[in-house]
Protein backbone atom coordinates (compact mmCIF):
# COMPACT_ATOMS: atom_id res chain seq x y z
CA UNK A 1 0.00 0.00 0.00
CA UNK A 2 1.39 3.64 -0.54
CA UNK A 3 0.31 4.97 1.94
CA UNK A 4 0.52 4.68 5.82
CA UNK A 5 -3.12 4.00 7.12
CA UNK A 6 -5.37 2.89 10.13
CA UNK A 7 -7.67 0.39 9.73
CA UNK A 8 -11.12 0.81 11.19
CA UNK A 9 -14.71 -0.35 9.44
CA UNK A 10 -18.34 -0.13 9.89
CA UNK A 11 -19.71 1.35 13.13
CA UNK A 12 -16.92 3.23 13.80
CA UNK A 13 -17.66 5.58 16.44
CA UNK A 14 -15.94 8.56 17.18
CA UNK A 15 -17.78 10.66 19.71
CA UNK A 16 -21.37 10.49 21.42
CA UNK A 17 -23.61 13.24 21.52
CA UNK A 18 -27.07 13.47 23.00
CA UNK A 19 -29.02 11.72 25.32
CA UNK A 20 -32.22 10.40 23.85
CA UNK A 21 -32.80 6.69 24.20
CA UNK A 22 -32.26 4.56 20.58
CA UNK A 23 -35.53 2.95 21.25
CA UNK A 24 -37.75 6.39 21.48
CA UNK A 25 -36.03 7.89 18.45
CA UNK A 26 -37.36 7.52 14.31
CA UNK A 27 -36.29 4.19 13.04
CA UNK A 28 -34.03 4.99 9.90
CA UNK A 29 -35.63 5.19 6.53
CA UNK A 30 -33.71 2.27 4.93
CA UNK A 31 -35.62 2.01 1.59
CA UNK A 32 -36.31 5.12 -1.13
CA UNK A 33 -39.62 5.37 -2.41
CA UNK A 34 -41.26 2.32 -4.23
CA UNK A 35 -43.21 1.92 -7.53
CA UNK A 36 -46.58 -0.05 -7.18
CA UNK A 37 -45.48 -3.37 -7.33
CA UNK A 38 -46.12 -5.52 -10.46
CA UNK A 39 -49.09 -7.95 -10.04
CA UNK A 40 -48.85 -12.03 -10.36
CA UNK A 41 -50.90 -11.86 -13.68
CA UNK A 42 -48.86 -9.15 -15.42
CA UNK A 43 -46.00 -11.10 -14.60
CA UNK A 44 -47.56 -14.01 -15.49
CA UNK A 45 -48.27 -12.63 -19.00
CA UNK A 46 -44.32 -11.44 -19.28
CA UNK A 47 -43.93 -15.09 -19.05
CA UNK A 48 -46.37 -15.78 -21.77
CA UNK A 49 -45.62 -13.50 -24.27
CA UNK A 50 -41.79 -14.40 -24.01
CA UNK A 51 -42.42 -18.00 -24.28
CA UNK A 52 -44.95 -17.12 -27.58
CA UNK A 53 -42.12 -15.07 -28.94
CA UNK A 54 -39.32 -17.02 -28.54
CA UNK A 55 -41.01 -20.57 -30.79
CA UNK A 56 -40.88 -18.14 -33.48
CA UNK A 57 -37.56 -17.82 -35.82
CA UNK A 58 -37.41 -14.12 -35.70
CA UNK A 59 -36.85 -13.79 -32.22
CA UNK A 60 -33.39 -12.80 -31.23
CA UNK A 61 -31.85 -14.73 -28.69
CA UNK A 62 -29.10 -13.94 -26.35
CA UNK A 63 -26.81 -15.14 -28.45
CA UNK A 64 -27.53 -12.69 -31.30
CA UNK A 65 -28.00 -9.75 -28.94
CA UNK A 66 -24.45 -9.91 -27.44
CA UNK A 67 -23.07 -11.31 -30.71
CA UNK A 68 -21.58 -14.15 -29.77
CA UNK A 69 -19.84 -16.02 -31.59
CA UNK A 70 -21.64 -19.32 -30.79
CA UNK A 71 -25.27 -20.50 -29.76
CA UNK A 72 -25.22 -20.42 -26.09
CA UNK A 73 -25.26 -24.11 -25.06
CA UNK A 74 -28.41 -24.47 -22.89
CA UNK A 75 -29.71 -27.68 -23.62
CA UNK A 76 -31.00 -31.19 -22.53
CA UNK A 77 -31.14 -34.00 -25.35
CA UNK A 78 -31.49 -37.47 -23.80
CA UNK A 79 -31.37 -37.28 -19.94
CA UNK A 80 -34.75 -37.85 -17.94
CA UNK A 81 -37.87 -35.63 -17.08
CA UNK A 82 -37.58 -35.11 -12.92
CA UNK A 83 -39.67 -32.57 -10.34
CA UNK A 84 -39.09 -29.33 -9.03
CA UNK A 85 -38.40 -31.59 -4.91
CA UNK A 86 -35.42 -33.13 -6.50
CA UNK A 87 -34.24 -29.77 -7.48
CA UNK A 88 -36.08 -26.94 -5.55
CA UNK A 89 -33.87 -23.75 -6.71
CA UNK A 90 -34.22 -24.39 -10.37
CA UNK A 91 -35.60 -20.60 -11.69
CA UNK A 92 -36.92 -19.94 -14.74
CA UNK A 93 -35.94 -16.40 -16.61
CA UNK A 94 -38.43 -15.12 -19.45
CA UNK A 95 -37.79 -11.82 -21.07
CA UNK A 96 -40.48 -10.27 -23.76
CA UNK A 97 -39.56 -6.15 -25.60
CA UNK A 98 -41.08 -4.90 -28.69
CA UNK A 99 -37.76 -6.58 -30.18
CA UNK A 100 -38.98 -10.38 -29.59
CA UNK A 101 -38.73 -12.26 -26.41
CA UNK A 102 -36.26 -15.62 -24.61
CA UNK A 103 -35.83 -17.88 -22.18
CA UNK A 104 -33.31 -18.96 -20.45
CA UNK A 105 -32.38 -21.16 -16.85
CA UNK A 106 -31.10 -20.15 -13.79
CA UNK A 107 -30.64 -21.04 -10.09
CA UNK A 108 -31.55 -19.27 -6.57
CA UNK A 109 -28.67 -18.69 -4.61
CA UNK A 110 -30.09 -16.58 -2.02
CA UNK A 111 -33.82 -15.36 -0.77
CA UNK A 112 -33.60 -12.24 -3.48
CA UNK A 113 -30.68 -13.85 -5.99
CA UNK A 114 -30.67 -15.67 -8.66
CA UNK A 115 -27.68 -16.72 -10.15
CA UNK A 116 -27.42 -17.03 -14.48
CA UNK A 117 -25.13 -16.72 -17.49
CA UNK A 118 -23.88 -13.50 -18.68
CA UNK A 119 -25.05 -13.80 -21.82
CA UNK A 120 -28.58 -14.04 -20.54
CA UNK A 121 -28.30 -10.31 -19.14
CA UNK A 122 -25.74 -8.57 -20.67
CA UNK A 123 -27.56 -5.46 -22.70
CA UNK A 124 -31.10 -6.59 -21.63
CA UNK A 125 -33.66 -5.22 -19.19
CA UNK A 126 -34.17 -7.47 -16.84
CA UNK A 127 -35.51 -4.92 -14.35
CA UNK A 128 -38.37 -3.96 -16.63
CA UNK A 129 -39.41 -6.45 -19.14
CA UNK A 130 -38.26 -9.90 -17.79
CA UNK A 131 -39.95 -12.56 -15.03
CA UNK A 132 -38.21 -15.15 -12.69
CA UNK A 133 -40.47 -18.15 -11.83
CA UNK A 134 -39.47 -20.59 -9.39
CA UNK A 135 -41.61 -23.36 -7.22
CA UNK A 136 -42.47 -25.31 -10.25
CA UNK A 137 -40.75 -27.88 -12.57
CA UNK A 138 -43.39 -26.88 -15.97
CA UNK A 139 -43.25 -24.42 -18.16
CA UNK A 140 -46.03 -21.31 -18.17
CA UNK A 141 -49.60 -22.42 -20.14
CA UNK A 142 -50.71 -20.01 -22.82
CA UNK A 143 -53.51 -19.38 -20.08
CA UNK A 144 -50.90 -18.00 -18.05
CA UNK A 145 -50.59 -21.10 -15.58
CA UNK A 146 -47.98 -21.46 -13.72
CA UNK A 147 -48.55 -24.93 -12.22
CA UNK A 148 -48.21 -23.49 -8.41
CA UNK A 149 -45.00 -21.87 -9.35
CA UNK A 150 -44.41 -17.87 -8.18
CA UNK A 151 -43.48 -15.20 -10.71
CA UNK A 152 -40.91 -12.41 -9.46
CA UNK A 153 -40.09 -9.08 -10.74
CA UNK A 154 -36.30 -8.50 -10.94
CA UNK A 155 -35.20 -5.44 -9.21
CA UNK A 156 -31.64 -5.35 -10.49
CA UNK A 157 -29.01 -7.20 -12.57
CA UNK A 158 -25.62 -7.99 -12.72
CA UNK A 159 -23.16 -9.32 -15.36
CA UNK A 160 -19.57 -9.86 -14.94
CA UNK A 161 -17.86 -6.18 -15.80
CA UNK A 162 -14.90 -9.01 -17.96
CA UNK A 163 -17.90 -10.98 -19.81
CA UNK A 164 -16.72 -11.29 -23.69
CA UNK A 165 -19.57 -11.91 -26.04
CA UNK A 166 -16.90 -13.04 -28.27
CA UNK A 167 -15.41 -15.84 -26.27
CA UNK A 168 -18.31 -16.18 -23.73
CA UNK A 169 -15.28 -15.88 -20.89
CA UNK A 170 -16.31 -15.10 -17.64
CA UNK A 171 -20.12 -15.87 -18.23
CA UNK A 172 -21.57 -15.31 -15.19
CA UNK A 173 -24.69 -12.91 -14.00
CA UNK A 174 -26.77 -12.56 -10.79
CA UNK A 175 -30.21 -11.29 -11.22
CA UNK A 176 -32.16 -9.71 -8.02
CA UNK A 177 -35.47 -10.33 -7.08
CA UNK A 178 -37.55 -7.78 -5.81
CA UNK A 179 -38.88 -9.37 -3.19
CA UNK A 180 -37.58 -12.99 -1.42
CA UNK A 181 -38.46 -16.50 -2.48
CA UNK A 182 -39.02 -19.44 0.16
CA UNK A 183 -37.33 -22.05 -2.28
CA UNK A 184 -33.74 -23.61 -1.13
CA UNK A 185 -30.62 -21.80 -1.97
CA UNK A 186 -28.33 -24.21 -3.58
CA UNK A 187 -24.89 -23.55 -2.44
CA UNK A 188 -22.01 -22.04 -4.94
CA UNK A 189 -18.55 -23.45 -5.12
CA UNK A 190 -15.81 -22.05 -3.48
CA UNK A 191 -12.24 -21.35 -4.75
CA UNK A 192 -10.84 -23.95 -2.43
CA UNK A 193 -13.80 -26.73 -3.64
CA UNK A 194 -10.88 -28.07 -6.11
CA UNK A 195 -12.46 -31.88 -5.32
CA UNK A 196 -15.55 -30.81 -6.61
CA UNK A 197 -13.74 -30.30 -10.31
CA UNK A 198 -11.96 -33.84 -10.29
CA UNK A 199 -12.41 -35.60 -13.91
CA UNK A 200 -15.70 -38.29 -13.82
CA UNK A 201 -16.95 -36.76 -10.36
CA UNK A 202 -20.52 -37.30 -11.30
CA UNK A 203 -22.39 -33.93 -11.92
CA UNK A 204 -26.18 -32.99 -12.56
CA UNK A 205 -27.39 -30.52 -15.17
CA UNK A 206 -31.37 -28.89 -14.94
CA UNK A 207 -33.19 -27.52 -17.56
CA UNK A 208 -36.23 -26.69 -20.12
CA UNK A 209 -34.33 -26.36 -23.07
CA UNK A 210 -34.54 -27.72 -26.10
CA UNK A 211 -34.50 -31.50 -26.89
CA UNK A 212 -33.48 -31.81 -30.31
CA UNK A 213 -30.27 -30.21 -32.27
CA UNK A 214 -32.37 -29.42 -35.13
CA UNK A 215 -35.58 -28.70 -34.12
CA UNK A 216 -36.02 -25.08 -32.79
CA UNK A 217 -38.74 -25.46 -31.28
CA UNK A 218 -38.44 -28.40 -28.63
CA UNK A 219 -37.95 -26.77 -25.69
CA UNK A 220 -39.29 -29.70 -22.73
CA UNK A 221 -42.40 -28.70 -20.65
CA UNK A 222 -41.34 -30.53 -18.07
CA UNK A 223 -37.98 -29.84 -16.22
CA UNK A 224 -35.33 -32.29 -17.37
CA UNK A 225 -31.90 -33.85 -15.56
CA UNK A 226 -28.98 -35.23 -17.40
CA UNK A 227 -25.67 -36.78 -16.52
CA UNK A 228 -23.14 -34.28 -16.55
CA UNK A 229 -19.72 -35.95 -15.01
CA UNK A 230 -16.86 -33.33 -15.19
CA UNK A 231 -14.33 -33.42 -17.97
CA UNK A 232 -10.60 -32.44 -17.85
CA UNK A 233 -9.75 -29.01 -18.80
CA UNK A 234 -7.24 -31.26 -21.27
CA UNK A 235 -10.08 -33.18 -22.88
CA UNK A 236 -11.94 -30.22 -23.11
CA UNK A 237 -9.34 -27.94 -24.51
CA UNK A 238 -8.94 -31.07 -27.42
CA UNK A 239 -12.61 -30.66 -28.02
CA UNK A 240 -12.06 -26.77 -28.35
CA UNK A 241 -8.81 -25.86 -29.48
CA UNK A 242 -9.50 -22.84 -31.72
CA UNK A 243 -12.22 -20.53 -32.19
CA UNK A 244 -14.47 -21.39 -35.01
CA UNK A 245 -17.31 -20.27 -36.92
CA UNK A 246 -19.64 -23.00 -34.35
CA UNK A 247 -17.84 -22.02 -31.19
CA UNK A 248 -15.00 -20.45 -29.31
CA UNK A 249 -12.16 -21.18 -27.83
CA UNK A 250 -12.19 -23.31 -24.55
CA UNK A 251 -10.42 -21.14 -21.37
CA UNK A 252 -8.77 -23.24 -18.78
CA UNK A 253 -9.61 -21.83 -15.47
CA UNK A 254 -12.88 -20.22 -15.91
CA UNK A 255 -14.83 -22.55 -18.21
CA UNK A 256 -15.17 -26.48 -17.73
CA UNK A 257 -16.41 -29.42 -19.62
CA UNK A 258 -19.22 -32.20 -18.17
CA UNK A 259 -21.18 -34.72 -19.58
CA UNK A 260 -20.02 -37.29 -22.30
CA UNK A 261 -19.04 -36.66 -25.48
CA UNK A 262 -22.04 -35.98 -27.99
CA UNK A 263 -22.12 -38.78 -30.64
CA UNK A 264 -23.00 -36.89 -33.67
CA UNK A 265 -26.44 -38.39 -33.58
CA UNK A 266 -29.47 -36.92 -30.79
CA UNK A 267 -31.03 -40.78 -30.33
CA UNK A 268 -27.61 -41.41 -28.44
CA UNK A 269 -26.47 -38.21 -26.99
CA UNK A 270 -27.29 -36.69 -23.71
CA UNK A 271 -25.75 -32.96 -23.38
CA UNK A 272 -27.30 -29.74 -23.15
CA UNK A 273 -29.02 -27.54 -26.03
CA UNK A 274 -30.48 -24.31 -26.72
CA UNK A 275 -33.39 -23.21 -24.24
CA UNK A 276 -31.52 -23.35 -20.70
CA UNK A 277 -28.34 -21.03 -20.82
CA UNK A 278 -27.44 -20.47 -17.47
CA UNK A 279 -28.79 -23.46 -15.68
CA UNK A 280 -26.71 -25.09 -12.93
CA UNK A 281 -24.34 -27.58 -13.11
CA UNK A 282 -24.86 -29.35 -9.49
CA UNK A 283 -21.49 -31.63 -8.21
CA UNK A 284 -21.49 -32.61 -4.71
CA UNK A 285 -24.57 -30.68 -3.56
CA UNK A 286 -23.31 -27.05 -4.68
CA UNK A 287 -23.65 -24.96 -7.71
CA UNK A 288 -20.17 -25.85 -9.93
CA UNK A 289 -21.23 -24.50 -13.25
CA UNK A 290 -23.60 -22.43 -15.06
CA UNK A 291 -24.47 -23.43 -18.53
CA UNK A 292 -23.02 -21.37 -21.29
CA UNK A 293 -21.96 -22.19 -24.24
CA UNK A 294 -21.25 -25.02 -26.88
CA UNK A 295 -21.05 -26.13 -31.07
CA UNK A 296 -23.90 -24.81 -32.80
CA UNK A 297 -24.57 -28.41 -33.28
CA UNK A 298 -25.32 -29.44 -29.82
CA UNK A 299 -25.16 -33.23 -30.32
CA UNK A 300 -21.99 -32.75 -32.89
CA UNK A 301 -19.68 -35.54 -31.95
CA UNK A 302 -16.90 -34.87 -28.88
CA UNK A 303 -18.09 -31.19 -29.14
CA UNK A 304 -18.56 -31.07 -24.91
CA UNK A 305 -21.02 -28.76 -23.40
CA UNK A 306 -19.45 -26.22 -21.56
CA UNK A 307 -19.89 -23.99 -18.53
CA UNK A 308 -18.72 -21.38 -16.61
CA UNK A 309 -16.87 -22.53 -13.57
CA UNK A 310 -18.46 -20.92 -10.52
CA UNK A 311 -15.01 -21.60 -8.11
CA UNK A 312 -13.60 -18.79 -9.86
CA UNK A 313 -16.06 -16.34 -9.84
CA UNK A 314 -17.51 -17.12 -6.62
CA UNK A 315 -15.82 -13.75 -4.60
CA UNK A 316 -18.05 -11.72 -7.17
CA UNK A 317 -20.95 -13.53 -7.10
CA UNK A 318 -21.26 -13.81 -3.16
CA UNK A 319 -20.50 -9.82 -3.49
CA UNK A 320 -23.89 -9.72 -5.12
CA UNK A 321 -25.73 -11.89 -2.15
CA UNK A 322 -24.02 -9.88 0.35
CA UNK A 323 -24.38 -6.14 -1.42
CA UNK A 324 -27.18 -4.79 0.19
CA UNK A 325 -27.42 -1.10 0.46
CA UNK A 326 -30.16 1.44 0.71
CA UNK A 327 -30.58 2.07 -2.94
CA UNK A 328 -29.86 -1.81 -4.20
CA UNK A 329 -27.70 -0.25 -7.01
CA UNK A 330 -24.41 -3.45 -6.15
CA UNK A 331 -22.53 -0.75 -4.22
CA UNK A 332 -22.09 -0.20 -0.73
CA UNK A 333 -23.50 3.09 0.89
CA UNK A 334 -22.46 5.08 3.91
CA UNK A 335 -24.38 6.53 7.27
CA UNK A 336 -22.18 9.47 8.64
CA UNK A 337 -23.57 11.55 11.72
CA UNK A 338 -23.02 15.03 11.64
CA UNK A 339 -21.24 16.03 15.15
CA UNK A 340 -22.82 19.65 15.44
CA UNK A 341 -26.29 18.96 15.35
CA UNK A 342 -26.57 14.81 15.50
CA UNK A 343 -28.32 14.88 11.76
CA UNK A 344 -27.87 11.58 9.92
CA UNK A 345 -27.09 11.15 6.25
CA UNK A 346 -27.21 8.51 3.81
CA UNK A 347 -24.28 8.95 1.40
CA UNK A 348 -25.09 6.74 -1.99
CA UNK A 349 -21.92 5.47 -3.82
CA UNK A 350 -21.77 6.47 -7.28
CA UNK A 351 -18.39 3.72 -7.66
CA UNK A 352 -15.59 6.66 -8.03
CA UNK A 353 -17.41 9.29 -5.35
CA UNK A 354 -20.25 9.00 -3.06
CA UNK A 355 -23.27 11.84 -2.90
CA UNK A 356 -25.29 12.95 -0.17
CA UNK A 357 -28.39 11.44 -1.10
CA UNK A 358 -30.58 11.73 2.57
CA UNK A 359 -31.01 13.26 5.65
CA UNK A 360 -32.50 11.13 7.84
CA UNK A 361 -33.09 13.99 10.58
CA UNK A 362 -31.68 13.78 14.36
CA UNK A 363 -29.62 10.97 15.72
CA UNK A 364 -28.85 11.19 19.10
CA UNK A 365 -28.19 9.15 21.81
CA UNK A 366 -26.32 6.16 20.09
CA UNK A 367 -22.83 5.03 19.85
CA UNK A 368 -23.07 2.52 17.31
CA UNK A 369 -24.67 2.20 14.12
CA UNK A 370 -24.06 -1.48 11.58
CA UNK A 371 -24.74 -1.62 8.28
CA UNK A 372 -26.10 -5.10 7.22
CA UNK A 373 -28.89 -7.49 6.01
CA UNK A 374 -29.46 -10.15 9.20
CA UNK A 375 -33.00 -11.40 7.26
CA UNK A 376 -31.25 -11.87 4.28
CA UNK A 377 -34.46 -9.68 2.68
CA UNK A 378 -32.33 -7.73 0.34
CA UNK A 379 -33.01 -4.78 2.08
CA UNK A 380 -30.36 -3.07 4.51
CA UNK A 381 -30.59 -3.23 8.02
CA UNK A 382 -28.86 -0.95 10.57
CA UNK A 383 -27.89 -2.95 14.37
CA UNK A 384 -28.00 0.46 16.65
CA UNK A 385 -26.65 0.73 20.35
CA UNK A 386 -28.00 3.16 22.37
CA UNK A 387 -26.45 4.79 25.36
CA UNK A 388 -28.19 2.59 27.85
CA UNK A 389 -26.68 -1.10 26.29
CA UNK A 390 -29.56 -1.45 24.39
CA UNK A 391 -29.12 -2.97 20.40
CA UNK A 392 -31.90 -2.31 18.59
CA UNK A 393 -33.10 -3.54 14.84
CA UNK A 394 -34.08 -1.18 11.89
CA UNK A 395 -35.28 -3.34 9.01
CA UNK A 396 -37.51 -2.78 6.17
CA UNK A 397 -40.98 -4.20 6.64
CA UNK A 398 -42.35 -5.31 3.35
CA UNK A 399 -45.71 -5.85 4.14
CA UNK A 400 -45.89 -2.14 5.79
CA UNK A 401 -43.34 -0.70 3.61
CA UNK A 402 -42.12 1.06 6.20
CA UNK A 403 -38.86 0.80 8.64
CA UNK A 404 -39.45 -0.51 11.87
CA UNK A 405 -37.54 -1.09 15.01
CA UNK A 406 -36.64 -3.84 17.21
CA UNK A 407 -34.85 -4.74 20.56
CA UNK A 408 -32.88 -7.50 20.02
CA UNK A 409 -30.18 -7.76 22.83
CA UNK A 410 -29.40 -5.55 26.12
CA UNK A 411 -26.18 -4.99 28.18
CA UNK A 412 -23.58 -4.33 25.73
CA UNK A 413 -22.46 -1.53 27.06
CA UNK A 414 -19.19 -3.36 27.81
CA UNK A 415 -18.43 -4.38 23.97
CA UNK A 416 -15.64 -2.11 22.39
CA UNK A 417 -16.08 -3.66 18.87
CA UNK A 418 -19.11 -5.04 16.41
CA UNK A 419 -18.45 -6.06 12.96
CA UNK A 420 -20.95 -7.23 10.88
CA UNK A 421 -18.63 -9.35 8.35
CA UNK A 422 -20.68 -11.50 7.16
CA UNK A 423 -21.28 -15.46 6.86
CA UNK A 424 -19.00 -16.79 9.30
CA UNK A 425 -21.02 -20.63 10.31
CA UNK A 426 -21.56 -21.85 6.61
CA UNK A 427 -25.09 -21.89 7.10
CA UNK A 428 -25.76 -18.64 4.23
CA UNK A 429 -26.80 -15.97 6.95
CA UNK A 430 -24.81 -12.96 8.49
CA UNK A 431 -23.34 -13.07 12.17
CA UNK A 432 -21.93 -10.97 14.28
CA UNK A 433 -18.70 -10.46 16.15
CA UNK A 434 -18.17 -8.53 19.63
CA UNK A 435 -15.14 -7.93 21.59
CA UNK A 436 -15.64 -6.98 25.34
CA UNK A 437 -13.76 -4.93 27.78
CA UNK A 438 -11.86 -8.04 28.77
CA UNK A 439 -10.91 -8.86 25.08
CA UNK A 440 -13.34 -11.90 24.91
CA UNK A 441 -13.98 -12.49 21.05
CA UNK A 442 -17.63 -13.81 20.81
CA UNK A 443 -19.90 -14.24 18.07
CA UNK A 444 -23.25 -14.25 17.80
CA UNK A 445 -25.18 -16.44 14.36
CA UNK A 446 -27.50 -14.83 12.90
CA UNK A 447 -30.88 -16.55 12.75
CA UNK A 448 -31.76 -14.59 9.20
CA UNK A 449 -34.56 -13.17 10.56
CA UNK A 450 -32.83 -9.78 12.83
CA UNK A 451 -32.16 -12.40 15.86
CA UNK A 452 -29.49 -13.59 17.21
CA UNK A 453 -28.24 -17.15 18.66
CA UNK A 454 -26.72 -17.10 22.06
CA UNK A 455 -22.81 -15.93 21.77
CA UNK A 456 -19.61 -17.88 21.51
CA UNK A 457 -16.36 -17.46 22.80
CA UNK A 458 -14.37 -18.08 19.78
CA UNK A 459 -11.20 -16.43 20.80
CA UNK A 460 -9.62 -14.54 23.73
CA UNK A 461 -6.95 -12.04 24.37
CA UNK A 462 -8.70 -9.45 21.74
CA UNK A 463 -7.82 -6.85 23.58
CA UNK A 464 -4.40 -6.39 21.93
CA UNK A 465 -6.56 -4.70 19.28
CA UNK A 466 -7.25 -1.37 19.45
CA UNK A 467 -9.88 -1.72 16.34
CA UNK A 468 -11.89 -4.34 14.53
CA UNK A 469 -13.13 -4.23 11.36
CA UNK A 470 -14.73 -5.73 8.02
CA UNK A 471 -17.76 -6.12 6.22
CA UNK A 472 -17.60 -8.75 3.17
CA UNK A 473 -14.65 -10.79 1.66
CA UNK A 474 -11.21 -9.71 1.21
CA UNK A 475 -9.12 -12.54 -0.33
CA UNK A 476 -11.29 -13.27 -3.02
CA UNK A 477 -12.43 -16.74 -1.30
CA UNK A 478 -16.23 -16.55 -0.51
CA UNK A 479 -15.67 -16.23 3.21
CA UNK A 480 -15.79 -12.98 5.10
CA UNK A 481 -12.47 -11.56 6.68
CA UNK A 482 -11.94 -9.21 9.33
CA UNK A 483 -8.91 -6.75 9.72
CA UNK A 484 -7.30 -5.96 13.48
CA UNK A 485 -5.02 -3.47 14.26
CA UNK A 486 -2.82 -2.96 17.28
CA UNK A 487 -1.96 0.20 19.03
CA UNK A 488 1.56 0.69 17.17
CA UNK A 489 -0.30 0.62 13.81
CA UNK A 490 -0.02 -2.97 13.23
CA UNK A 491 -2.65 -4.42 11.28
CA UNK A 492 -3.95 -8.01 10.65
CA UNK A 493 -5.65 -10.07 8.35
CA UNK A 494 -7.35 -12.42 9.73
CA UNK A 495 -8.99 -14.44 7.02
CA UNK A 496 -12.83 -16.38 7.18
CA UNK A 497 -12.67 -20.31 7.12
CA UNK A 498 -16.74 -20.63 7.28
CA UNK A 499 -16.49 -22.78 10.85
CA UNK A 500 -18.26 -21.39 13.84
CA UNK A 501 -15.76 -23.09 16.16
CA UNK A 502 -12.84 -21.58 14.20
CA UNK A 503 -14.20 -18.78 12.25
CA UNK A 504 -10.63 -17.48 11.64
CA UNK A 505 -7.04 -18.65 10.12
CA UNK A 506 -3.98 -17.67 11.87
CA UNK A 507 -3.41 -14.02 11.34
CA UNK A 508 -0.85 -12.34 9.01
CA UNK A 509 0.63 -8.90 9.07
CA UNK A 510 -0.87 -6.80 6.14
CA UNK A 511 0.64 -3.72 6.79
CA UNK A 512 2.10 -1.10 9.66
CA UNK A 513 -0.24 1.45 9.62
CA UNK A 514 0.32 4.62 12.02
CA UNK A 515 -2.79 5.23 13.63
CA UNK A 516 -1.77 9.09 13.81
CA UNK A 517 -2.27 9.07 9.53
CA UNK A 518 -6.16 8.01 10.04
CA UNK A 519 -8.53 9.03 12.31
CA UNK A 520 -11.60 7.19 10.77
CA UNK A 521 -11.66 4.19 9.16
CA UNK A 522 -14.89 1.89 7.49
CA UNK A 523 -15.53 -0.91 5.95
CA UNK A 524 -19.40 -1.29 4.35
CA UNK A 525 -18.65 -3.92 1.83
CA UNK A 526 -18.19 -3.25 -1.71
CA UNK A 527 -17.88 0.20 -2.75
CA UNK A 528 -16.67 0.44 -6.26
CA UNK A 529 -18.52 -2.83 -7.64
CA UNK A 530 -15.45 -5.30 -8.46
CA UNK A 531 -16.81 -7.85 -6.20
CA UNK A 532 -13.83 -6.99 -3.36
CA UNK A 533 -14.49 -5.47 0.33
CA UNK A 534 -13.41 -2.26 -0.01
CA UNK A 535 -11.65 -0.18 2.90
CA UNK A 536 -12.84 3.72 3.31
CA UNK A 537 -10.22 5.85 5.31
CA UNK A 538 -10.79 9.58 6.91
CA UNK A 539 -7.63 11.33 7.07
CA UNK A 540 -6.75 14.15 10.08
CA UNK A 541 -7.13 17.00 7.20
CA UNK A 542 -10.68 15.36 7.19
CA UNK A 543 -9.89 13.89 3.88
CA UNK A 544 -11.43 10.96 2.39
CA UNK A 545 -9.34 7.75 0.76
CA UNK A 546 -10.73 4.38 -0.80
CA UNK A 547 -8.71 1.67 -0.63
CA UNK A 548 -10.14 -0.45 -3.23
CA UNK A 549 -9.78 -3.94 -1.97
CA UNK A 550 -7.83 -6.47 -5.15
CA UNK A 551 -8.82 -10.04 -3.86
CA UNK A 552 -5.67 -10.99 -3.25
CA UNK A 553 -5.10 -14.30 -1.43
CA UNK A 554 -1.54 -14.29 -1.43
CA UNK A 555 0.14 -15.29 2.19
CA UNK A 556 1.92 -12.07 1.94
CA UNK A 557 1.56 -8.94 0.30
CA UNK A 558 -1.18 -6.03 0.26
CA UNK A 559 -4.70 -6.56 -0.14
CA UNK A 560 -5.79 -3.03 -1.51
CA UNK A 561 -4.84 -1.19 -4.88
CA UNK A 562 -3.71 2.19 -4.56
CA UNK A 563 -6.09 4.63 -2.93
CA UNK A 564 -8.77 6.71 -4.62
CA UNK A 565 -9.61 10.58 -3.40
CA UNK A 566 -13.06 10.65 -2.19
CA UNK A 567 -13.95 13.76 -1.49
CA UNK A 568 -12.98 16.57 1.41
CA UNK A 569 -14.94 17.61 4.90
CA UNK A 570 -15.67 14.73 6.47
CA UNK A 571 -14.05 15.98 9.45
CA UNK A 572 -17.50 17.03 10.24
CA UNK A 573 -18.65 13.58 10.93
CA UNK A 574 -18.17 11.30 13.84
CA UNK A 575 -20.18 8.44 13.44
CA UNK A 576 -20.09 6.24 10.73
CA UNK A 577 -21.93 2.53 9.65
Amino acid sequence: MAAVVALTGAGVAITGSGSAEAGETTPISLEPARSSPVTQQELAQRAVRAMAAAESDKSPKPAARSAAKAAPSARIIGGKETTISAAPWMAQLHFWDSQGGYFCGGVVIAPTKVATAAHCVKGIKWYSDGVVVVGTDRMPSENGDLHGGVAVDVKRQWHHPQYSPYTLDNDVAVLTLEKAVSVPALPIAQPNDTALYKKGLDGKVYGWGRTSSTVLDSGSEKLKVADADIVSDTDCKAAYPTPTDTAPKFVAGGMLCAGAAPTGRDETTETTCNGDSGGPLVVGGKLAGLVSWGDVDCSAAGKYGVYAKVSAYSAPMQARVDDTNRNRDHTADLLARRTSDSTLFGWTSKVTSLARTLNHGKFSGHNMAIQGDLDRDDHEDVLLRASSGHVYWDHYVAATGRTERKLISTGWSKNKQFVIPGDLTGDELPDVLTVNSTGTLYLYPGKGNGSLSAPVTVGTGWSQYTMLRGHGDFTNDGKPDVLARTADGSTYLLRGTGKASAPFEARRLVGKFTPGSFNALITVGDVNSDGHADLLARDTTGKLWLYPGNGSSAPTGGIFAARKDFGTGWQAYNLFG
